[in-house]
């Protein structure tokens, strides 16, 4: 043990997470431990429907080709933004304390935060729609004390931290493969095999810049808080391994088990899909295993960002008040805006961390100092390359003019990078 080691342990926080402090080597995982997280994480049933909804906007050729890029362009991203979570030991959050400033960090917190609780209201309200139709209910009553049911769980198991995450992986992982290579197989044998898909003419018209963001707006928000978890990774190395495991397989698989089985039946909606499969019932049950998981996920990914806010190092009353918000918009029907939701989030989050990456180039390769003594209020240097990524995003979106998320990525990667460079030439 070093003595920067015991320097760590001689302060441990209140929370065995450090959700406002460096993550001590003591406490750093291996690869596979990290790569059980990230990819139980992503394989995400909502992907099911996001990927249902481009696939029956593209012949399967193209869509393949929409899928590689989409997948390229958020692996790489989430990559780097978790091989700074393994070399600084930090949250996303409270390493943009270092690039946005102390009280400049406090708007990443809230978009952040606040777009994981947007998803946990996705899921719960999948499960609460889902659970409706299974059963035959009419009424709103019996879906709303199912929603408020499994949101108390899925709040439990985040309470419990990285362990709880850990464990409920290995559990709820192999349920929703079982249910996405069950619904392939069926698709497959509705069409004709791997041929039949490639002769199937699209229902509905997607542009390719809307579906690549889709796709990347699938795990934009969550992707860009991977340091989350990475930071409990021993080596860089490490968390790039478990990024590309977690956002270009699993994520991956997760569109595209979605889209093959919407393509084959002609249906968008994956809730429909699955009733029109006589697998309501089934896929309630993998769907409940799975979003138990990643709802959990995203209950820690804002219970630190509110934290990181408080600067409290209890994460726990933040997930509460989360879990809160999130089961009302599970209950008012978040989950039926879904595509629109993700091309938003293509738009507003990538930016945040093209910014955070250029600053690290710039300033911190060499190392950060100690965050009490960052003194920094708020960078101007960071939030105009986040707002000039955001508008060029927006506009690329609204066009159709490139991949939007990677045009927001580079132009504040490259803006941050430019003034970080100039303000540490200054000194």
């Amino acid at each position: 043990m070093t003595a920067a080691d015991l320097r760590e342990g001689a302060e441990q926080p209140v929370d065995p997470d450090y959700p406002v402090t460096p993550v001590p080597r003591s406490s750093r995982r291996g690869v596979v431990s990290i790569s059980v997280v990230l990819i139980g994480f992503t394989v995400f049933a909502p992907t099911l429907m996001a990927g249902a909804s481009i696939g029956v906007g593209f012949p399967f050729s193209e869509f393949l080709a929409v899928l590689a890029v989409g997948s390229a362009v958020l692996g790489a991203y989430v990559a780097a933004i978790g091989f700074l979570g393994a070399r600084t030991g930090l949250t996303t959050v409270v390493m943009s304390r270092y690039t946005f400033g102390t009280v400049g960090s406090k708007v990443v917190s809230l978009l952040l935060g606040g777009t994981q609780v947007g998803w946990y209201g996705v899921a719960v309200g999948s499960i609460g729609k889902m659970t409706a139709i299974a059963f035959g209910w009419e009424n709103a009553w019996g879906p709303a004390l199912v929603m408020i049911g499994v949101s108390v769980l899925m709040m439990l198991t985040a309470l419990y931290g990285y362990e709880g995450m850990y464990w409920v992986s290995l559990i709820s992982t192999p349920l929703i493969l079982i249910l996405a290579f069950w619904i392939t197989g069926l698709a497959l044998a509705e069409v004709g095999g791997v041929e039949g898909l490639f002769a199937i003419a699209p229902t509905t018209t997607m542009s390719w810049a809307a579906a690549v963001t889709t796709v990347v707006g699938t795990f934009a928000s969550a992707g860009t808080q991977a340091a989350n978890w990475t930071r409990f990774a021993k080596r860089g190395r490490d968390a790039v391994i478990a990024c590309a495991m977690g956002f270009v397989i699993g994520n991956g698989l997760m569109v595209f088990f979605g889209a093959v089985s919407a393509l084959a039946f002609g249906e968008g909606d994956f809730t429909t899909l699955l009733l029109s499969m006589g697998m309501i019932g089934w896929g309630l049950f993998f769907l409940f295993g799975n979003l138990w998981k990643s709802n959990a996920d995203a209950a820690y990914a804002f219970g630190v960002a509110g934290a990181e806010i408080a600067n409290s190092t209890r994460k726990g009353p933040f997930i509460m008040g989360g879990v809160a918000i999130g089961t009302v918009l599970a209950l008012v029907g978040v989950e039926g805006h879904i595509v629109g939701y993700l091309s938003l989030l293509g738009v507003l989050i990538p930016p945040l961390g093209g910014v955070l990456i250029g600053d690290w180039i710039a300033r911190w390769r060499g190392g950060q100092p100690a965050l009490e003594t960052l003194s920094e209020k708020v960078r101007w240097q960071a939030l105009v390359p986040y707002v000039l990524g955001c508008l060029i995003a927006w506009v690329s979106n609204q066009f159709g003019i490139g991949i939007a998320p990677l045009n927001g990525i580079m132009v504040a990667l490259v803006a941050a990078w430019v003034l970080g460079r100039r303000s540490v030439d200054a000194r």
